[in-house]
């Protein structure tokens, strides 16, 4: 980390790891005053034409005046930032203020040496990140016409750029605020550079086993096996300074003795020797690495969710105390120094199993069958579950990814690559933590459009850190991170049985087209079960045949079977079939599963199996009987999912079916209300709330809004809370209820009494200053015993059903916004909907009907319906703030009344709070947390 003791509070928080083009890892931080060798360095390596479209003249040498201009900096008007490889500048980008004004001229300088790679628009996205947090609302720029590559840095990055010719250069001038358009570039940008980071780990030509042994059971003699037994179909090089020869391949003492360059390294050695082996794999030009090693330590987060910092790493990738302080952040700290990728630590490996690579880098001695199926998992241990299982029913996989402790490469990353794999058809994650919600979120949503992706997560992920994971732990409601896996669209499941059931039918069948089942049972009792059990999971059965006759002979029994199964599969009504077999009288178990994966394939619509009653310890049950590998990239897999109970078979199904109504519904459009458009209300509530911070002497603690600030943020963003007006005496009373005109109500200012019209908190309908009078005075004596609550007087709203919208700032999940339905409905069965913004349109509609008592906004037992157009404004405007502003750490209408003809906010509360930065935002960045 480089600080400038010029600068007054170092931005730490503006460090990033970023992935360039080709898929290579480096480092982003603000430039230092010690930065100024290393800026030399850079310039005396660029050509004289790279020097003259810079700074419009040639210059052999930066002069010491030069220098410090261009490293001292405020981190504030003038603000400078290097991307680094092997602590060497790569690329640098500057802002300076001009004037007082919200205008700044940025520049960049890009080594020759990488060019092409990205590094100017990745630095103008975090250039532009840290001018909107000073309040610069404009970049400007001056281009020479010839220097093409900066012009197209700056107008394909998805502002609104105008240009101009003047003094022969060329002027930019655009404002920074994030558009859809920038968001979308830098999405796209993204997922090419990361997906491509992943590639080149899965298809290595090269191969290096880091700690080979000739020792069997041990990982290094394990790894170096398989990848020879796997049949790999690059080099294998076993590194290994003690042995001639491992399990029959040449050993080498180090990498520096291999002619080949590496592109993987399989890091097998004691933690003790990491610093050294990472540092050494670097120096050699290693790509990525996949670290088996275990017993590195994750940091643990302070009180802002952050880790702490630790020792710097030396030329040999050790403090001075060898491997003290060499945690999983130093780790890919050291990585990040020469641009390498980190599977791991703790990880059991990675498989690819395109016969034209046949990659086994992994623990596993089984090359899994090649097959449509991605997978990706966390912890080692989960990790040989999940492979154990896909191996035990035969379900192909593409790429097995075993992350383990997640110190760097992670389910995002995965997710990347497997959108752009052919040969993934599906995916299956097995998550114990995020590091990234909103990021994961945004990427799992545009992948699950194209392919199913189906994911395991604890009941606790979220609230609790797994061993060796180094995240943040989110606060947010419970469901909130069910919540936000259902609204990106995958298949949620509780656990790895439930993860493999799901995926062993969509490894093998094609997707239903809808939810209209065909049952078919060779006992009337089982149809009727296995019916019940798929409207119990979604399903609709629309056609039931129970009289399945399976005696007699082999040949009978298959004639019959292909014949029913086919006059149901030929039903135009029916989407998938769902079978059920039991035993036959004597206990045996004719096997059909050819039959009836034969007649399966000849019919574009799924069909699942499930057997009942069987003794057969040898019977196929919850696998794919007749597994095969694919043949072809992109194809399903051969085989029939069979599954040992039909509620196993249906819910799987069912699930599948749910995707496939989401995907079709599709995920809406991006919905802006009137009056939010642009950035003018955004600025206008960021003023607001950074005065009234720097009032309240910012730092974490809550601060709450009073009632007129809570009205005025409110109010830019079109939401208006009816005012109360608090009163000692009756006649401050009678005053306010005539300047607010009658009939009013008189509530309670305490939360616990506001809304409680049973403890006597809430008189409503108030006519007359008579009745109010007399009103004040019996609710301050009912009231008396509950201390000295104060009293508040508010104009009656029209009818309508109350609802709480509640937003928060969480420091995992970032903005959450909540809503239920007034009442028991939220505060004993905890009936809330939750989403995380940004919302679309579709969003907002399903968040307010997921509450189950959301029926009563659409008419119940005669009452009339609400305007829902009126409530999912209003929800959207909530949703808008709290997105734009994390330093609103809460938001509370409670309630908002929707009526027949719009909404009214009786009460709101707003408490802020310095925010933590969020684990997504409009610039590029690894995220480890």
């Amino acid at each position: 980390m480089a600080q400038d003791s010029t600068s007054v509070g170092y931005p730490s928080h503006w460090e990033a790891d970023v992935v360039l083009r080709d898929g290579a890892a480096a480092h982003l931080r603000p430039i230092g005053a010690e930065d100024a060798e290393r800026l030399q360095r850079m310039h005396a390596a660029q050509s004289e034409s790279s020097i003259y479209l810079r700074y419009f003249t040639y210059k052999s040498a930066l002069t010491t005046k030069e220098l410090a201009h261009f490293t001292g900096v405020d981190h504030d008007a003038r603000v400078a930032l290097v991307i680094l490889l092997d602590e060497q500048i790569i690329g640098v980008g500057r802002y300076d203020r001009i004037d007082d004004t919200a205008e700044a001229e940025v520049s960049f300088n890009i080594s020759d040496d990488h060019q092409g790679r990205g590094l100017g628009s990745i630095l103008l996205e975090h250039l532009a990140a840290a001018g909107r947090e000073r309040g610069i609302e404009r970049f400007t720029a001056e281009v020479l016409p010839e220097n093409r590559k900066m012009l197209a840095v700056f107008t394909e990055a998805g502002y609104e750029v105008s240009r101009r010719f003047e003094d022969g250069v060329v002027a930019l001038t655009f404002p920074i605020d994030p558009t859809e358009r920038s968001r979308a570039v830098m999405e796209s940008r993204e997922h090419r550079a990361e997906a491509r980071s992943v590639a080149e780990l899965t298809a290595p030509a090269h191969v290096a086993v880091v700690g080979a042994s000739r020792q069997p059971g041990t990982p290094g003699h394990q790894v170096l096996q398989n990848l020879v037994e796997g049949r790999f179909t690059g080099g294998v090089h076993a590194i290994n300074p003690e042995a001639f020869e491992v399990g029959g391949t040449t050993a080498h003492a180090s990498l520096g003795e291999l002619k080949q360059p590496i592109d993987l390294a399989v890091v097998c050695v004691p933690a003790a020797q990491l610093p050294a082996v990472v540092a050494d794999c670097g120096r050699h030009g290693v790509k990525g690495l996949v670290v088996v090693t275990d017993g590195l330590e994750a940091v643990a987060p302070d009180a802002d969710g952050e880790a702490g910092e630790v020792g710097e790493i030396g030329e040999s990738g050790a403090d001075s105390d060898g491997v003290a302080g060499f945690d999983q952040r130093a780790l890919v700290r050291l990585a990040r120094r020469w641009g390498m990728r980190v599977i791991g630590p703790a990880s059991v490996g990675l498989i690819r199993t395109d016969p034209d690579v046949s990659l086994n880098a992994s623990l596993s001695p089984q090359m899994p069958l090649r097959g449509g199926v991605g997978l990706f998992s966390q912890s080692a241990p989960l990790g040989i579950s999940l492979h154990a299982a896909a191996h035990r029913r035969g379900v192909g996989v593409s790429t097995v990814i075993s992350a383990g402790s997640r110190a760097d490469l992670s389910g995002n990353d995965a997710m990347q690559h497997f959108e752009d794999d052919p040969a993934t058809r599906a995916v299956g994650l097995s998550l114990e933590s995020l590091g990234n919600p909103r990021k994961f979120s945004r990427i799992a949503r545009r992948l699950s459009l194209s392919k199913p992706v189906v994911v395991a997560t604890s009941g606790v992920m979220g609230r609790s850190l797994p061993p060796g994971h180094d995240v943040r732990t989110t606060r947010a409601p419970a469901g909130a991170v069910d919540s936000m896996l259902e609204q990106s669209g995958v298949i949620p499941v509780g656990n790895h049985d439930s993860l493999m059931d799901v995926l062993q039918v969509l490894a093998t069948q094609p997707l239903p087209v809808g939810g209209r089942l065909g049952v078919l049972a060779d006992s009337p009792a089982m149809a009727a079960a296995l019916a019940d059990a798929a409207a119990r999971h979604g399903l609709h059965p629309v056609r039931s045949d129970g009289d399945l006759a399976l005696d007699g002979t082999r040949g009978q029994a298959e004639e019959s079977m292909a014949a029913a199964l086919e006059a149901m599969l030929d039903d135009e009504d029916v989407d998938a079939v769902a079978v059920c077999r039991q035993p036959g009288i004597d206990g045996a178990h004719r096997d059909l599963t050819a039959t009836i994966a034969a007649a399966a394939r000849r019919h574009p619509k799924p069909v699942v199996l499930s057997s009942i009653g069987v003794l057969d310890p040898q019977a196929p049950l919850n696998l794919l009987a007749g597994a095969a590998p694919v043949l072809e990239t992109g194809a399903l897999q051969q085989g029939l999912p069979v599954f040992s109970s039909p509620e196993r078979s249906v819910a799987a199904l069912g699930k599948i079916v749910e995707y496939q109504r989401w995907r079709r519904r599709g995920i809406g459009e991006t919905w802006v209300p009137q009056g939010l458009e642009g950035s003018a209300v955004r600025r206008a509530a960021d003023e607001l709330l950074d005065d009234r911070l720097a009032e309240a002497g910012g730092g974490p603690r809550l601060h709450r809004l009073d009632p007129a600030q809570t009205a005025e943020l409110l109010g830019l963003y079109g939401l208006e809370v009816m005012e109360s007006v608090p009163f000692r005496t009756a006649d401050e009373a009678v005053a306010a209820a005539e300047r607010l005109g009658y009939p009013v109500a008189v509530k309670a200012t305490t939360d616990a009494l506001r809304h409680r019209l049973d403890l006597g908190g809430v008189r409503l309908s108030i006519t007359d200053a008579a009745t109010l009078r007399r009103t004040a005075a019996d609710m301050r004596e009912q009231l008396a015993r509950y201390g000295d609550p104060g009293l508040e007087v508010q104009a009656m709203a029209p009818a309508g059903q109350g609802c709480m919208v509640s937003a928060l700032e969480d420091p995992l999940m970032g903005p959450v916004v909540s809503f239920g339905l007034s009442g028991d409905a939220v505060e004993l069965l905890d009936d809330w909907a939750h989403a995380v913004p940004p919302l679309t349109d579709q969003d907002v509609a399903d968040l307010v009907r997921r509450p189950r008592a959301a029926r009563r906004l659409v008419g119940h037992r005669g009452l009339p319906a609400v305007d829902l157009a009126a409530v999912e404004d209003a929800l959207q405007r909530v949703a808008i703030l709290k997105d734009e502003h994390p330093q609103v750490a809460s938001l509370q209408l409670a309630p908002l009344l929707a009526g027949q003809h719009g909404v009214h906010i009786l009460h709101a509360t707003v408490d802020i709070a310095d925010p933590q930065q969020r684990t997504d935002s409009a610039r590029r960045a690894i995220s480890r947390r």
